[in-house]
């Protein structure tokens, strides 16, 4: 039924929103966690990659994470002379992690994650009507 095949296809977004949730939340966590010594680097930001795949058996095509990888973006220099990763110029590589950006990240992946939780439950009540109009 086709029903099942769309709630299928929402639950694996949900289960690709969530894992893009958690890599935020892991960015999140380490914005400020920088190497131990100047040669150290710091905590690079992750980034979801998400690919279409092909579920041979429903025929629908599914929403996957292809893969997680590194932002090669630079990182940011902070000056604090006193810190223990400070070069001899007293600057600490930080990691590349922009606060804002990864928010405005979360709320996105949470109204997919809720669009697709959505999807499921219109599809649920839609065939709980249809069993009752077999019923009656």
């Amino acid at each position: 039924m086709d029903l099942v095949k769309a709630m299928e296809a929402a639950a694996q977004g949900m289960k690709a929103q969530g894992t893009r949730m958690r890599v935020i939340s892991e960015n999140m966590a380490n914005a400020e966690t920088t190497g131990k010594t100047s040669n150290d680097a710091p905590y690079q930001r992750q980034i979801v990659t998400f690919k279409n795949i092909l579920n041979r058996q429903s025929g629908a095509h599914d929403v996957d994470v292809d893969r997680i990888v590194k932002d090669n973006a630079p990182f940011i220099m902070k000056y604090d002379p006193s810190h223990p990763a400070a070069d001899a110029k007293g600057y600490v590589k930080m990691p590349n992690v922009n606060p804002l950006l990864e928010i405005m990240d979360m709320r996105e992946a949470q109204r997919s994650y809720e669009a697709n939780l959505g999807v499921i439950q219109m599809a649920r009540s839609m065939l709980m009507h249809t069993i009752d109009l077999l019923r009656g």
